[in-house]
């Protein structure tokens, strides 16, 4: 049955990360009857192993839902968004195929820092917001308090908010009504040339490259030639169908609806999320504006394990690049660990959650360097360089100006812990900036801090001093000049490139001591000394050594004379100088993956 736009709705989930987005999500499916009770499971739409597993949302996923209300027939189309702030490109493309959002708020935990953040996201897309308290059936909940607290920080009036349990079911109808009532229909023109917003689209073994589209004018028919305009390839449409939430194939989508689309589209590289497609027979003139490129934060080194992986390797990182476009990739060589990539990314939940998806999905084993920022440096030619890995920074000399990544960070704490966090962003050499009260005893606490003191362990370390109800969220604010310099670590007098990390000056004696004494530790005897260096330019800043393995060689002499001893302990000594000066120093795989593991830890 084909839906006029009037009767379609296209919506979202947005929430902080444990809010109850995914379950409510299955609520609503159930309710409409979408699924049978016995389809019904937790996290329906959570299809990834990783999503399952750690309970958190990583992809969108959007799903067609026929609904009845009051006589009237709509189709809603609901999109389950992540609520993690690495993930917060995946809600801002899931908005933009949107006219509206339900903003969850776990009616125990209150107001959050995503909660705010994807508010505003959607707010900047000009979407109706829907407020809703979830987790009322629970007995810690404070709905009057969290209303006060959802007006205080959003301004949205305490009648309009809205109460359900996702976990009983309480509340879903009401709010199904309210999502029709209060969202607008998609005001698109039926008649007007096709424009499809890609929003996703993944790499499948038999059909090739499928696009998760949303049509925002005209129609899109099965065995139409179709244009995507960001490339000027055309092809036929082979497919088309939406998710109800299984994969129900379709003869044609109109104006506001979603649904996916395969073209035979063999290149994984041919396709861009937030391309347009249009109709070649009939193309629009102006495609649409898609999203903004996202931009990575944290790159660090992959390399394979052994080296005839590295083609493997590519290929996984293609495949992946295309479900996920928000990272990126490009060859580099180390001594140490032969051929790989580096990579980009825009967390590190993000980092962690791809190198476990190219583990697993591609049967592969990787190393990792240790992450790092991008930094911007001025040099004295008057060049401005992008740098995203420590061992292509200029010697000292020729940098006039070193620049780092600063972030403004918003934290939403209890008043009792503004104590602790001051004092944690006051180590890493944070400048405070405000503090809000959203009710007497919750805040936001408002820092600038330089990002790479932020991404090894800030989150982690926000958890244990607000024993968890602390939450964070940053955004990027540019680029600021600090006295940073390049540490690099030497092991018998040669440069180990994959160790090199950027930090500030009065660290890097400190810094340089914990890597030294970490590699001391790992680092096997050999048969002659070995030195182990920390160095800022050519200026040695902290040294170990690791003594050489000896053999006995005065054991068979007891008694009689001392010279007899000398002689073979000055043989000995020789054969050591020898063999230091053809000798390589071996350092493990499990050596290099100790020390990047936790690189930064105090």
């Amino acid at each position: 049955m084909g839906f006029e736009p009037r009767q379609i709705r296209n919506f979202s989930i947005i929430a902080h990360i444990d809010h109850g987005k995914s379950t409510l999500a299955d609520k609503i499916l159930l309710h409409t009857g979408a699924i049978t009770a016995r389809e019904s499971r937790d996290q329906l739409l959570d299809d990834m192993d990783l999503e399952r597993e750690r309970g958190i949302t990583i992809k969108a996923r959007a799903v067609a839902i026929n609904y009845k209300l009051d006589g009237q027939e709509y189709e809603i189309n609901l999109i389950d968004t992540p609520g993690h702030v690495d993930f917060n490109y995946e809600v801002s493309r899931s908005l933009a195929a949107c006219e509206g959002a339900i903003l969850l708020v776990d009616a125990t935990q209150g107001v959050q820092a995503q909660t705010v953040a994807n508010a505003y996201l959607a707010l900047e897309g000009d979407l109706a917001i829907v407020p809703c308290l979830n987790k009322i059936d629970m007995q810690a909940s404070r709905p009057d308090e969290i209303r006060e607290e959802i007006y205080n920080t959003l301004g949205f009036r305490p009648d309009e908010i809205l109460s359900v349990s996702a976990k009983t079911g309480v509340g879903v109808p009401e709010l199904l009504k309210a999502v029709i009532e209060r969202v607008p229909a998609p005001a698109g023109q039926v008649d007007g040339p096709t424009r499809a917003l890609i929003f996703d689209s993944k790499f499948d073994e038999y059909v090739g490259v499928v696009t998760y589209i949303r049509i925002v004018d005209g129609t899109l028919r099965k065995g139409q030639k179709i244009r995507l305009m960001a490339t000027g390839q055309e092809y036929e449409i082979l497919g088309l169908g939406q998710f109800r939430p299984h994969e129900v194939p379709v003869e044609e989508l109109t104006t506001g609806q979603s649904g996916y689309l395969h073209a035979n589209i063999k290149r994984i590289s041919d396709v861009r999320v937030g391309d347009t497609i249009t109709v070649a027979a009939r193309p629009a003139e102006t495609p649409l504006p898609g999203y903004q490129e996202p931009k990575q934060v944290v790159f660090c080194g992959l390399f394979p394990q052994t080296s005839h992986e590295f083609e493997d390797l590519r290929f996984a990182l293609q495949k992946l690049a295309l479900n996920d476009s928000s990272f990126t990739f490009e060859p580099e060589t180390s001594d140490a660990l032969g051929f790989g990539f580096r990579c980009g990314f825009l967390g590190m939940l993000h980092m962690e959650i791809i190198q476990q998806r190219l583990e697993r999905e591609n049967k592969l084993e990787l190393v990792q360097t240790a992450p790092n920022v991008t930094y911007e440096i001025l040099t004295k030619r008057g060049e401005t360089l992008r740098v995203s890995n420590p061992t292509r920074i200029p010697e000292v000399g020729e940098i006039e100006e070193f620049r780092e990544p600063i972030a403004k960070i918003n934290f939403i704490i209890t008043s009792d812990n503004i104590g602790a966090i001051m004092q944690m962003c006051e180590d890493r050499r944070g400048k405070y900036i405000k503090t809000d009260f959203i009710t007497p005893t919750r805040v936001i606490l408002t820092y600038e801090l330089p990002l790479a003191e932020m991404i090894y362990d800030l989150h982690d370390k926000l958890k244990s001093a607000t024993r968890g109800f602390g939450t964070m969220d940053y955004e990027i604010l540019g680029y600021r000049s600090d006295d940073l310099v390049r540490l690099d670590v030497l092991v018998a007098g040669n440069r180990v490139d994959a160790l090199a990390i950027v930090c500030h000056r009065d660290q890097a004696e400190r810094r340089g001591r914990m890597l030294v004494k970490k590699l001391k530790k790992e680092i096997d005897r050999h048969q002659f000394e070995v030195a182990l260096q920390a160095a800022v330019g050519s200026r040695v800043v902290a040294r170990e050594t690791i003594s050489a393995l000896r053999k006995n060689v005065t054991a068979k002499c007891y008694g009689g004379d001392i010279s007899r001893k000398r002689k073979l302990l000055e043989k000995q000594k020789e054969g050591k100088k020898r063999m230091k000066q053809v000798g390589n120093v071996e350092i493990s795989q499990e050596a290099f993956l100790s020390i990047l593991d936790s690189g930064d830890e105090e």
